[in-house]
């Protein structure tokens, strides 16, 4: 079984930056690429990006591509979410996912993280 644990959210004044962590804890054999998503209120959940794991592909989407970035430390299972020139309409509960794909495209999530609100104030 594997577990993604999440760390890293809170509030910060528009402009500012945070890094989020997910870590996969357990049995990883059947997950090669993590995602980050994040769902505002009264929105539906919206996909921010996702890496493949061990130095493939990564993409971000368009909403945030430009201001955030998403790395890893393999050593730590771990990858991250660097959140930088915050916007109020970045508040939201954000989560991450981890999954398996084709080292290109977008990958299957099956596991999903607690979730971690960030807020950012004007």
């Amino acid at each position: 079984q594997l577990q993604l644990v999440e760390s890293g959210g809170g509030s910060v004044q528009a402009g500012g930056s945070l890094r989020l962590s997910c870590t996969r804890v357990g049995d990883t054999s059947t997950t090669n690429a993590m995602g980050w998503f994040r769902q505002a209120p009264e929105k539906g959940r919206e996909e921010l990006g996702y890496i493949y794991l061990g130095g493939g592909d990564t993409h971000l989407y368009k909403s945030v591509e430009g201001r955030f970035t998403i790395s890893e430390d393999s050593a730590k299972n771990t990858v991250y979410l660097q959140m930088n020139a915050l916007k109020p309409e970045d508040t939201a509960v954000y989560y991450c996912a981890a999954g398996y794909g084709f080292g290109y495209g977008v990958p299957h999530f099956s596991y999903w993280g607690q979730g971690t609100q960030v807020t950012v104030s004007s």
